[in-house]
């Protein structure tokens, strides 16, 4: 069977690159797409056009209003194609057909939302201390912006990123994941479609070296918005002190979920299967450590047991499928080998632990749960971005907060408890930039996101984050008629 091509989006024109790869259907293990490589002479051309289109031609002379009625557009267009974006980030990516569609149809709201923020930047009048002087600040659009994503959740991630900077007034060259580019490759036609102006938007893929380096260090890029984790991250901070660029970084997390024992543990439970096995546990949010009261130990893991061997593997395009494969063979053998590390290290393994039967040719793992008795083993420890639950007892809440912030990511965390004074102690202590109380994974337009420690820094999402592609520029007039008077001369 003939491969799909792909092509690459600079300066408002599809074309080829110079080199190509082939991405793998995670369902089957076998090529199905030949995808564009960029490097560096792609790169250079990508950020030439967005500079030249942010500093000439139609762009810079468009007001907010006009640049919000093409992100409504972008946005009425990419609900419109949900059914070929969906099929094409499960082909892609492995995600299951049900949730891709309804995830896809929700980002576009992200996009009406600074739609509507793109003319609601002010700046600010000062009553200054000197007479005779007015002194306001203007927000303006930083310049290009370089925005580069994972895998997991290219089209969320890619909206947080590309709707703030447009609804600012920047341009934007954007780096698709090369596990998986296909949505956003196929997004590019949704863009031209749109009216963006040539170089407004450019999106490419290629390998790290090749093409992450040389858009990240790159002498005309003012911001960078990185999306992956936190080993790629330094790479990224080190390569901008080439361009000085503004960075933000949202990478990985290890988050916990805590039950106490007054917890409803049926609503709990259903929370943390959607934390650690919705999109086979690949998010950066994922619920991976489950700290539980020891009390209720026992009953609520009876309850995951049974939550987890009823999901439903199989064909991530059908839409009866409950998980599907994991994105890449690398992240299979990943897995497996954190999963045999945490075992050896004294980790029980309670259920799953393998590949599950009949996929063979696939990327599939098994809903798993681990049982630990201490913090000191790998699956506690590291980000495995699988379907792997790590669990944990505690005592009492002063034990269950230190082991909540024994780690050295800080992205997310849950809270399942009826007391709502112990529901704020630990919103109020938690080392984590999200904080869900009896519910998880809930997210909005609205609400911004990001994470302490080595889950990044910066903010996605909500009104402020759009301040983030914007610098500020001081004002002063004169309103005097008189002269200036000479400095050397004292009166």
């Amino acid at each position: 069977m003939a491969l799909e091509v792909f092509q690459q989006y600079i300066n408002g024109a599809f074309e080829d690159a110079s080199e190509t790869f082939e991405s793998l259907d995670p369902a089957t293990g076998v090529a199905w797409a030949q995808m564009p490589m960029a490097n560096e002479s792609d790169v250079d051309r990508a950020v030439t056009a967005a500079h030249v289109a942010f500093t000439t031609g139609v762009w810079p002379t468009l007001n907010a209003s006009a640049r919000g009625k093409l992100l409504y557009k972008l946005a009425d267009l990419m609900a419109a194609d949900a059914d070929v974006l969906a099929e094409l980030e499960t082909t892609d990516t492995g995600k299951i057909r049900r949730e891709t569609r309804a995830v896809i149809m929700y980002i576009a709201e992200y996009y009406r939302y600074f739609a509507g923020l793109a003319d609601k930047l002010q700046g600010a009048h000062f009553a200054v201390d000197k007479p005779n002087m007015e002194a306001y600040t203007r927000r303006e659009p930083i310049g290009v912006v370089a925005a580069i994503v994972p895998w997991n959740s290219q089209m969320f991630l890619s909206a947080v990123k590309l709707a703030p900077a447009l609804a600012a007034g920047c341009t934007v060259v954007l780096k698709a994941s090369e596990d998986g580019p296909a949505p956003l490759l196929h997004f590019a036609k949704l863009v031209d479609h749109a009216g963006f102006p040539p170089g407004v938007v450019n999106i490419i893929t290629g390998m790290g070296q090749s093409c992450g380096k040389a858009l990240t260090s790159h002498p005309l890029v003012s911001r960078i918005a990185f999306t992956g984790g936190p080993a790629t991250a330094k790479e990224i901070v080190a390569n901008s002190a080439n361009n000085l660029a503004v960075v933000s970084l949202e990478l990985g997390g290890k988050s916990p979920i805590i039950v106490f024992e007054d917890a409803d543990l049926e609503s709990a439970a259903n929370a943390i299967v959607s934390g650690i096995f919705a999109a086979t546990g690949q998010s950066c949010v994922a619920g991976s450590r489950l700290l539980v009261q020891e009390n209720v130990h026992k009953q609520l893991m009876e309850i995951l047991v049974a939550k987890a061997k009823r999901i439903k593997i199989g064909d991530p395009q059908n839409l009866e499928t409950e998980m599907g494969p994991l994105a890449t063979k690398r992240q299979l053998t990943h897995v497996q080998d954190v999963l045999d590390r945490s075992v050896a290290q004294g980790a029980k393994l309670i259920t799953g632990g393998k590949s599950p039967a009949g996929f063979a040719a696939g990327f599939y793992y098994e809903p798993t749960i681990l049982d630990c008795e201490g913090s000191l083993v790998a699956c506690v420890q590291e980000e495995i971005f699988g379907p792997v639950l790590s669990v944990l007892k505690f005592r009492d809440d002063a034990e269950a907060l230190a082991m909540a912030n024994d780690s050295e990511y800080g992205l997310a965390s849950g809270v399942f408890t009826k007391d709502i004074g112990r529901a704020h102690r630990f919103v109020r202590s938690l080392r984590a930039g999200i904080v869900w109380v009896n519910t998880y994974r809930m997210i909005s337009p609205m609400v911004p996101f990001g994470g302490y420690g080595q889950s990044g820094t910066g903010r996605e999402a909500g009104a402020e984050s759009i301040l983030d592609y914007t610098r500020t520029k001081s004002v002063w007039i004169n309103t005097s008629e008189e002269p200036i008077s000479d400095p050397f001369i004292m009166r």
